[in-house]
């Protein structure tokens, strides 16, 4: 297969709201560009981009895959990335290894609230980006509304690059304002050129006038060349335009629909001549390994090789497959490389060029391309490969806090180790979920950004792992403090024969300010209690703070001072100290108004406006307190704290309320103390759970 040199490589992010025709897309250009001979579709599961299983079966994209796209002279490496919110892990790994991103958009419904979020993103990594608005042949479709909606929001810099030959179900073509011409398409979405129909001239007169001046303004000398002459040549729009893409100041606006492959060729041509190679974009910042210290790295062939493994993924034939980006050098088959994460070494073996589930050795990959390793002995998601002694790796990947926990427990008894393997290969290959195993409440929780994902993790467990599971509500980490303060003295004292046990403790037990956690005070004078036995008496209260006797949870913010006591010269120990101040502490807890604690999370809800009412009523339903609103572009961001305990399966709860158009984020705060008419009902639950 052939090897391309980096500026002839395009990196393209897909991304956008889930159903806006991303994957329907990337099927058209895959077909367009000749690697499948046939348009694929979704929903009859011919989808080159989503295939596999839960892919086929769900009709949505679940994971993040690449399609090879020769174009003209260049290799478009496109990835597909899935709107779903569940997955939005998928998203943030693929845009961090493209140089643009196209969002594309439905014709009908514009800006929806995945791609405000998937914009984030996009802004997040500085990505030169375009819009596609796809799906124009549909009815009741109104192009110039989205092209207004786009500019309100991201301003003047989203600039339509072409505008549409007929509106909805008239739509015929598009009009290109580059070159100023009418371009219609076939049933097999060739294009031909022709003239600009006679009732869009004075339209497309204006777009292309009002596109050249903004080409201009991104650029000093040509802005003082449209002044001199009011014009540009197409050379110069075209360096002019690629320049301003590259430096953000221009978002392009395309269109077309993916179903008729109808403008797909023409956003090939504008990827290959107008979007960024590899060694054309930003400067990527890598840090020497073990230190802060960011050493900027440009993507070129003659570099030391440099190879970040982005993507890790199982299969059942081959093992694991590492998807790589080559951020400098060239890595080939044989080659020697360090991985500066574990240090360890790692030998390259064979190189693939990678469509959906197809591979093609190839005989290396240049700086710039994406490629995939197979058989790697242990590098990760996320590690990085290189020359030993420099030493440089690709900055750790922020994920956003999952939002959703469930209990799981295996079926089988004997498969907790079985589990416990693979839910760690799991995460190497996804490490936007998490695992906590919590021992005090003897309960192993699954962290996820969704139901969706739990649901593809429980079956990938099953398929692949062979482990099934039971999932549960997960128990709450309640703990518990005081409210008052005593003073109590507890002398343990055995005697059977022989050498006895003596220790005698005075114990002044009160609250510590909340958040402050356990202080112990010694203020025992005079030698009443020799020094020696001092850190046995912190022992047992440390050892009783393991249960409060309200619940059985931990207790937290108590101080506790031993300030008088007793001891014999020959009975004393270290155990009869512990002991008597662990029994002493349990007895006087309890005349200290003992309180319940629940975790308390910070909530930011981004919700369409016409749902803000029932989502506020709702809160208040479980015990929330909103503390303010903001607007979020169309939206509204709801801000509130909310107990922990009220939030299992909100996100389903969420999104069935406003059609799954809102989601949320949320992150711990702070313990709150468990309203009175509460605390009974859930101190019998948790003694009961624990019993059981």
């Amino acid at each position: 297969m052939k090897v391309y040199d980096t500026d002839q490589i395009r990196n393209v992010a897909l991304v956008g709201q889930r159903g806006c025709g991303k994957t329907s897309l990337a099927d058209a250009m895959a077909f367009s560009s000749g690697i499948s001979n046939r348009l694929g579709k979704v929903d009859d599961g011919t989808s080159l981009s989503d295939f596999t299983e839960d892919e086929i079966n769900r009709k949505t994209s679940i994971g993040l895959s690449i399609l090879t796209c020769p174009w003209k002279s260049v290799k478009i490496n496109l990835l597909d990335l899935p709107g779903h919110p569940d997955f939005i892990g998928e998203l943030i790994t693929g845009v961090n290894v493209a140089e643009t991103a196209i969002i594309v958009l439905n014709g009908n419904t514009g800006i929806e609230v995945g791609t405000e979020i998937q914009y984030k993103y996009v802004e997040r990594f500085n990505l030169p980006r375009i819009f596609f608005i796809n799906k124009i042949e549909k009815e009741n479709v109104k192009t110039s509304e989205v092209i207004t909606q786009l500019q309100q929001t991201y301003g003047l810099k989203a600039a339509p690059i072409q505008l549409p030959i007929g509106e909805g179900t008239e739509y015929k073509g598009i009009v290109d304002l580059l070159r100023m011409k009418g371009i219609t398409y076939d049933e097999n979405g060739k294009p031909t050129e022709g003239d600009i129909p006679a009732d869009l001239k004075d339209q497309a007169e204006e777009a292309h006038q009002k596109l050249i001046e903004a080409v201009a303004e991104a650029d000093d000398a040509l802005l003082e060349k449209f002044f001199d002459k009011g014009e540009l040549s197409p050379e110069e729009i075209l360096s002019g335009l690629k320049k301003a893409i590259v430096d953000r100041s221009i978002f392009p606006i395309l269109m077309g629909s993916a179903d008729m492959n109808s403008g797909v060729q023409t956003l090939l041509d504008f990827i290959a001549d107008y979007l960024p190679s590899p060694d054309e974009a930003q400067t990527q910042n890598l840090l020497k390994e073990g230190t802060d210290e960011v050493v900027g790295v440009d993507i070129k062939n003659d570099a030391n090789p440099i190879a970040y493994v982005f993507k890790s993924m199982a299969e059942a034939h081959i093992g694991e497959i590492s998807l790589f980006k080559v951020l400098g050098g060239k890595i080939s088959q044989g080659l020697d490389l360090y991985n500066a994460n574990q240090r360890n070494n790692e030998r390259v073996g064979q190189v693939y060029s990678i469509s959906g589930k197809e591979r093609k050795e190839i005989d290396l990959a240049n700086a710039g391309d994406i490629a995939a390793m197979v058989k790697l002995k242990s590098t990760k998601m996320g590690e990085t490969l290189g020359k030993k002694g420099d030493d440089l790796v690709v900055p750790p990947v922020d994920y956003p806090e999952p939002v959703m926990d469930t209990g799981i427990r295996p079926k089988a008894k004997a498969d907790e180790e079985k589990l416990s393997t693979a839910l760690h290969k799991l995460q190497d290959e996804d490490p936007s979920f998490k695992i906590i195993i919590d021992p005090a409440l003897r309960q192993t929780v699954l962290f996820t950004q969704g139901s969706t994902q739990t649901e593809i993790l429980n079956a990938k467990l099953k398929a692949k792992f062979g482990v099934e599971i039971e999932v549960f509500k997960p128990r709450i980490p309640y703990r518990e403090t005081i409210k008052g303060k005593t003073e109590i003295q507890y002398k343990y004292k055995k005697q059977s024969g022989g050498r006895g046990q003596y220790g005698d403790v005075h114990l002044r037990i009160e609250p510590n300010p909340r958040g402050e956690g356990f202080t112990f005070a010694n203020e025992i004078s005079g030698g009443v209690i020799p020094s020696k036995f001092i850190p046995s008496v912190e022992k047992g209260i440390v050892e009783a703070l393991l249960e409060g006797g309200l619940s059985k949870s931990p207790v937290v913010d108590v101080k506790v001072a031993v300030f008088y006591g007793s001891y014999h010269t020959v009975d004393s120990s270290d155990m009869a100290f512990k002991l008597a101040s662990l029994m002493g502490f349990r007895e006087g807890y309890l005349k200290c108004k003992p309180i319940l604690l629940e975790p308390v999370y910070n909530v930011e809800i981004i919700v369409p406006e016409e749902f803000t009412g029932d989502i506020m009523g709702d809160m208040s339903s479980r015990r929330g307190k909103i503390s303010g609103m903001d607007p979020e572009g169309r939206y509204q961001k709801v801000r509130g704290s909310v107990p922990l305990a009220e939030l299992y399966n909100y996100t389903v709860d969420l999104r069935s309320m406003t059609s799954g158009q809102a989601y949320y984020t949320r992150e711990f705060s702070h313990y709150e103390e468990l309203p009175r008419d509460i605390t009974e009902k859930v101190t019998e639950e948790i003694k009961k759970s624990k019993e059981e």
